[in-house]
């Protein structure tokens, strides 16, 4: 006997698998969202998710679930809420310490990991019945199987894996399915984000990097504060803005990057998928 089977939903190869199921090439019948906080995920990834994906989903009869982390008093809360919260210590996201390294993360337990296994047990996953969940980590990304943490209510599976299907096939499958290519589901904050990403928001959503900025220097004025040392959100050992250039436009007639976003950082899966 089993839970039920599921797809984790954010990026590019997640996206292929749910085109896969629709065409009945896999047998997923839902996908799930984990929703970091609009004020979290990348804007471009909420806009997908909700004026393609679900849509695209609907219409072929597979569920996509968005969730949230609800608190107990019934209220949503947010990664960036967590962060930016008055009087606020937390720091759940791998940010660079002054060495370089970055610091251990609750990011992805606590707003992915948590929330999709609440759903799962809500409906049904136990020990002895686990739900089926499909990871979208595609055959390049085989790394990312390694430290894949499995929790005991779920048997995690890798239909990518099985096809043995690279990233460049799975934006062929989307794009055949005459869909957009979505970007790699992260926060737009994210330390694990390549200097080539930061560069790419610096050229392309100014305000979002601004943003960011905004965010590192918060949490340095809390640390100064307490006489801690400051972090980071890259790993050059200095303020965004000072860190990162803006990217130079790209040539005309050639696909930007898509890889810029640190994707190969996350052993789990949860994100970036």
């Amino acid at each position: 006997m089993t839970g039920p089977v599921t797809c984790s939903y954010g990026g590019v190869q997640s996206t292929a698998v749910l085109v896969l199921a629709v065409q009945r090439r896999l047998s997923i019948p839902r996908f799930l969202f984990a929703n970091t906080g609009d004020d979290s995920e990348d804007p471009q990834t909420l806009h997908y998710v909700r004026t393609v994906a679900a849509p695209y989903a609907k219409a072929h009869g597979i569920e996509l679930h968005e969730l949230h982390r609800v608190r107990r008093d019934g209220g949503t809360e947010t990664l960036h809420g967590r962060l930016t919260r008055p009087g606020s210590r937390s720091l759940p996201i791998p940010v660079r310490m002054s060495g370089g390294a970055p610091r251990t993360r609750s990011c992805t337990t606590d707003f992915k990991i948590h929330i999709i296994g609440r759903w799962l047990k809500a409906h049904g996953a136990t020990p002895t019945s686990p739900a089926k969940v499909s990871a979208g980590i595609s055959l390049d990304e085989i790394h990312r199987v390694t430290n894949r943490r499995v929790e005991p209510y779920e048997q995690v599976v890798y239909p990518l894996l099985d096809l043995r299907l690279r990233r460049s096939d799975c934006v062929g499958i989307i794009r055949r399915a005459g869909l957009a290519i979505p970007t790699k589901s992260a926060c737009w904050f994210c330390p694990l984000k390549r200097p080539s990403g930061w560069a790419d928001m610096r050229r392309d959503r100014p305000d979002l990097f601004a943003r960011a900025c905004a965010l590192e220097d918060l949490l340095n004025t809390r640390r100064a504060g307490l006489g801690r040392d400051p972090v980071w959100l890259t790993r050059f050992n200095q303020p965004l803005a000072e860190a990162v250039a803006q990217a130079q436009p790209p040539l005309p007639g050639l696909d930007e990057d898509t890889d810029g976003d640190g994707a190969g950082l996350c052993d789990n899966g949860s994100c970036f998928t």
